[in-house]
């Protein structure tokens, strides 16, 4: 069944809507969270609280166009709010790791909520990947979104994991400019 079909169902608040999404989508989705939680079965509750989460936001919101990545944000976020109650003030390394890796071209919280809202820096983002070309973006997104290890990219995209290594650099250093040229002070 297609995503508009899927939504509509929400939308009419047919239960049946779970059962399509979860064979449409629950693989991937066990998967994104398995990747930020580190255990299968946390991983599994997060599943099934990303379709309680898309039950209770559907409507007001209709997802029509954009259904697996509005999926895909809700077990993340379910996934990361996991990672931190189980761990509290130790967080997972890689989380930490990828972090790190931004914390130098992107502003601070407290910086960010002092020039702009989150929405605006949010299209600023979002335009920033538009200008990236389609195998950048991948990259990008797979492994600041999806927290995709770098073998993991090099795997599925048939790259040498130096290549991956070095277009994350080089995106970030863009990111990092287009930033300052936009007007943020890092």
């Amino acid at each position: 069944m297609d995503d508009v079909k899927i939504v509509e169902l929400y939308l009419q608040r047919d239960e049946n809507a779970i059962t399509y999404t979860a064979g449409k989508y629950g693989k991937k989705l066990q998967n994104l969270s398995f990747g930020i939680v580190g255990d299968r079965s946390t991983a599994e509750e997060c599943e099934n609280d990303t379709y309680s989460e898309a039950w209770c936001s559907i409507p007001p919101k209709e997802p029509r166009s954009y259904f697996y990545a509005f999926l895909c944000r809700i077990v993340r976020n379910i996934s990361l709010d996991r990672c931190r109650q189980r761990e509290a003030l130790k967080r997972k390394a890689h989380i930490s790791e990828l972090s790190l890796e931004l914390e130098n071209c992107i502003p601070s919280p407290d910086d960010c909520a002092q020039r702009i809202e989150d929405m605006a820096f949010a299209e600023m983002l979002n335009k920033f990947l538009e200008r990236l070309t389609a195998d950048k973006r991948k990259i990008f997104v797979r492994r600041y979104f999806f927290l995709d290890s770098v073998e993991d990219i090099a795997g599925r995209y048939s790259l040498s994991e130096s290549k991956v290594k070095t277009s994350l650099f080089r995106v970030r250093s863009e990111l990092k400019n287009y930033l300052i040229k936009e007007g943020y002070e890092l």
